[in-house]
């Protein structure tokens, strides 16, 4: 089984700095234009089926990475963005912080510890129901010789990810995804192996800081 992991394009609400958890945003033009880099930069690849988290700017990202092939796209609620409830919508970045905690910062830096509002995900939460998912992708007979697009969110990347990851206390592995990062797995008899980090295919420069907003931070 070979994974190919992407993080959807880019949004307005990531343009802005925006927390967008599972509020429904679709990808903004740029963020259209990644993925069909991406796309080219994937053509020549056999995708067997494609799962994608509910959410459109997953979806689209797939979609568009996928152009004309014609394969299942499966929808899976388990690998849609960690919910941050009531903050969803308020400015994330320090230019233009609108979070009412300070403690909102434990997200990057001390991310079991993150606390989020009573209506949103910490990311123990994340991790459990992202690995119940790996769990039954892994197991599934009939995807043992597949290739596989999953089109996800940036958090919920990093804690499918965490399965992989030997190091299971280092969440972000030193940054959020850039937007339609690629992460491939290749998976044999339930061990899991990370071939590729973060791979893009477009211009380096355009990758986005996610604290600052400023372009052409890897």
């Amino acid at each position: 089984m070979r994974l190919y992991i992407i993080r959807h394009g880019e949004t307005d609400w990531n343009q802005a700095g925006r927390l967008q958890g599972q509020t429904d945003i679709p990808l903004n033009e740029n963020g259209i234009r990644l993925a069909q880099v991406t796309g080219e930069g994937l053509k020549d690849v056999c995708f067997d089926l494609a799962i994608t988290s509910p959410l459109k700017r997953a979806k689209q990202t797939a979609e568009l990475v996928l152009g004309n092939r014609k394969i299942p796209v499966l929808e899976e609620q388990r690998i849609a963005e960690i919910s941050f409830g009531a903050w969803e919508g308020l400015g994330c970045r320090k230019t233009h912080f609108e979070i009412p905690s300070e403690g909102f910062w434990d997200f990057y830096n001390d991310p079991f510890h993150f606390i989020p509002p009573v209506d949103g995900e910490d990311i123990r939460q994340l991790c459990a129901r992202t690995r119940a998912f790996w769990e039954e992708l892994i197991s599934a007979a009939e995807y043992q010789d597949k290739t596989i697009l999953i089109a996800t969110h940036g958090c919920a990347c990093r804690a499918i990810l965490n399965n992989v990851y030997e190091d299971k206390n280092d969440f972000w592995h030193g940054k959020v995804p850039p937007n339609c990062a690629v992460n491939i797995v290749d998976v044999t008899d339930s061990k899991a192996v990370l071939s590729e980090a973060d791979k893009i295919y477009y211009d380096p420069s355009e990758i986005v800081d996610f604290r600052t907003g400023k372009r052409g931070i890897s």
